[in-house]
């Protein structure tokens, strides 16, 4: 897992961007009409989930783990679809999806993180991330009547941590590509 992690750190680098850019444009446009926030999360799990697909195909291309990374893959394109193609959603509906989709996305990661232990002792960036995750999917569902502003700026410090944490990995798997 580690091989095919840090042979791809590029991905892991973009996924962080990504996300970073993400939460920053949450924070700045925090007046943003409902359908724009649901295009915007609808395109970055689309481009989280392409690129944990990558990852996934790159793993397997090595013969390696890449079960956990495909499901991450699978679970963000439907849930870009779900977000992109009903616009009609319901707010609440866009809620729920974001919760369910952080704590499913943080569960695979800590998986993938524990399968990784083996072979980079000390990981704890992608466990962190895991973690981040899961406790922002659960703060959304104990608090569902948040304002819409405090729900915009807890998605986007979400997205800023994902995202440095993600980059942080990238950067440390990247030594790794060249073994």
């Amino acid at each position: 897992m580690l091989h095919a992690l840090a042979r791809n750190w590029w991905a892991l680098l973009l996924r962080g961007i990504a996300a970073v850019i993400f939460g920053l444009l949450a924070f700045f446009w925090p007046g943003a009409t409902g359908l724009a926030l649901v295009i915007l999360f609808g395109a970055y799990a689309f481009i989280d989930g392409i690129f944990a697909l990558i990852a996934a195909i790159r793993a397997a291309e090595s013969h390696e783990r890449w079960m956990a990374f495909a499901i991450e893959g699978i679970i963000g394109l439907i849930f870009a679809a779900i977000v992109l193609f009903d616009t009609g959603l319901a707010a609440l509906a866009l809620y729920v999806t974001i919760a369910a989709w952080a704590v499913l996305t943080g569960i695979f990661e800590l998986i993938a993180a524990f399968r990784l232990r083996k072979e980079l002792p000390n990981e704890w960036l992608l466990v962190l991330s895991g973690i981040a995750s899961i406790v922002f999917g659960i703060l959304m569902i104990v608090y569902p009547r948040a304002g819409v502003v405090t729900v915009i700026w807890l998605i986007g410090a979400y997205a800023i941590l994902f995202g440095v944490l993600m980059i942080g990995l990238s950067i440390r798997l990247r030594p790794h590509a060249k073994e």
